[in-house]
């Protein structure tokens, strides 16, 4: 901890009193900071929006059929080769991309812990309403905001192990990426799990996109409606959700790739 001498007190023409001044170092300062906090939330998550839009064009890969959708998986896990390693990219990816789900998580309970302080909460409520008699003023979008976010890491944790680790097969286990997507979403247990868990990221979608850019000084309306940003909150997550949607769609109603 750094002492500051920077107030001066004269209680005598021969006597003076410095009184010491306790200043956090930059980095205590910048974690404790609710406006850093939103920042790092912010960009955090936009770095995954931007993921997801990427990823969403690689499932699209599926309508080209097996060869197509086989020889774009394996350009991921070869691309800049020699200069890269054997997935290179798909590391340096993962990285940033942990890196930003860790820094959003903890930006996220941060803010929680101290929203709920600032509310007064007192035996699990505050102020009430008729809209909501525990006192919550909120959208369902935010309502859901944490427990959607629980629902797509638990999801995450299973996609990655379905069809990237290929260390569960259900529908049947295979060496190609096409077959064990088309042999996964063939089960309608599969199918379901993907479009709960898309929906959780639809909600979480929408009202993120709008706080990301509200907390980087982007949103200059009076009300929430009246915003350019919700309409490009609303285009993104119907593009993202429908997107994702769409292969496992045709594949468990359509029969693709049967």
């Amino acid at each position: 901890m750094k002492v500051s001498l920077s107030r001066t007190w004269r209680v005598s023409k021969s006597l003076t009193y410095r009184e010491p001044v306790v200043t956090l170092p930059a980095l205590k300062r910048a974690r404790r900071s609710t406006v850093v906090l939103k920042y790092t939330m912010a960009v955090s998550g936009l770095i995954m929006v931007g993921y997801l839009l990427l990823h969403m064009y690689g499932n699209l890969k599926v309508f080209a059929g097996q060869d197509g959708f086989d020889e774009y998986a394996h350009h991921l896990r070869t691309f800049g080769e020699p200069m890269l390693p054997h997935e290179g990219l798909l590391w340096i990816v993962r990285v940033v991309l942990l890196a930003a789900v860790v820094l959003h998580v903890y930006s996220a309970v941060r803010l929680a812990v101290r929203d709920r302080k600032a509310a007064g909460y007192k035996n699990g409520t505050r102020y009430h309403s008729k809209q909501n008699r525990r006192g919550v003023q909120r959208s369902y979008a935010t309502f859901t905001l944490r427990w959607g976010g629980l629902v797509i890491a638990l999801f995450i944790v299973y996609h990655l192990l379905h069809l990237t680790g290929n260390q569960i097969h259900p529908g049947g286990a295979s060496d190609s990426p096409y077959e064990r997507v088309v042999n996964g979403f063939e089960i309608w247990w599969v199918y379901l799990s993907y479009v709960v868990a898309m929906l959780a990221v639809g909600f979480h979608l929408w009202h993120g996109i709008w706080s990301a850019f509200t907390s980087l000084g982007q949103n200059r309306a009076d009300t929430r409606r009246g915003s350019r940003l919700t309409a490009l909150a609303w285009v993104l997550t119907l593009v993202i959700v429908v997107g994702f949607l769409l292969p496992p769609t045709a594949i468990f109603f359509f029969g693709l790739g049967s």
